[in-house]
């Protein structure tokens, strides 16, 4: 579905200025309003997220199947490491556990590069959706947005920002893409926030882990690590998923409602 080609005209909130004051106007004649305020982040206009939306729901979806293929790598070098730990202590033959060990880390190996590749491809088609919808949240409302619309992309990378600043945005973007009269629910929002935290806490942890591992009590408990690890990026991607189909889908609603539904 496409977006209407007439974008809605943004006009701030409220009764516009007048150009005096009663006590300059001793004629008693109506004053004249002010002109529409500029939008404070320049020109914006109204285009369709369906597209985009659609492009990162199926690449999140890439992200999940590479975090499940992650999980059999993890549980198969978790194994071995177990039987490794086993053989050690008991004795036994590493010549067959030695070919185990071989194939479990290349399998690691592959599953690290497949999810490293899906989260790039995400990340990139993730930026340019959530700038799209940024720009068509300044299009509903000019004037409801803290940051520049640089921050949508910039506040990402910036180290300790990007706890923060995203989420803020995407607020924004949420309030503004309501139809006028629904509530302002965030809940989804607010629970894919606290587990993509969530992701970057455990998955720093784990890769630490993996580095420093170099026994099999070592390498098991850094392959525990990564299975819980690749188990919360899922629920997170999952939760992203859900963020990014009904925002787009809110967007899409609002630009075919007109301007009594759509509160502009």
């Amino acid at each position: 579905m496409t977006m209407p080609s007439t974008p809605h005209q943004p006009t701030p909130e409220g009764p516009a200025p007048a150009r005096a004051t009663a006590q300059g106007n001793p004629s008693g004649l109506p004053l004249a309003p002010l002109p529409p305020l500029p939008p404070p982040n320049g020109p914006a206009a109204l285009r369709s997220p369906v597209g985009l939306g659609k492009a990162v729901a199926a690449l999140l979806g890439l992200v999940i199947a590479t975090d499940l293929f992650a999980l059999w790598a993890d549980y198969t070098l978790y194994d071995v490491a177990d039987a490794l730990r086993g053989a050690l202590a008991g004795g036994g033959p590493l010549d067959a556990l030695a070919q185990r060990a071989d194939r479990a880390d290349t399998l690691d190996a592959v599953a690290g590069v497949a999810q490293v590749a899906a989260l790039v491809a995400t990340a990139v088609v993730y930026l340019i959706w959530f700038l799209r919808v940024r720009v068509n949240a300044e299009v509903f409302n000019p004037f409801g947005h803290t940051y520049s619309r640089s921050w949508a992309g910039w506040g990402w990378f910036v180290p300790f920002v990007n706890l923060v600043r995203p989420r803020r945005i995407m607020g924004e973007i949420w309030a503004a893409s309501r139809l006028a009269g629904d509530p302002d629910r965030q809940g989804i929002v607010n629970v894919w926030w606290a587990f993509w935290i969530l992701r970057l806490a455990v998955d720093r942890l784990a890769s630490s882990a993996s580095s420093k591992a170099e026994t099999a009590d070592a390498i098991q408990d850094a392959a525990l690590q990564a299975l819980f690890a690749d188990a919360v990026d899922i629920v997170s991607a999952a939760l992203a998923i859900a963020v990014v189909v009904r925002l787009t889908r809110m967007q899409d609603r609002k630009a075919h409602a007109g301007p009594a539904l759509a509160g502009v």
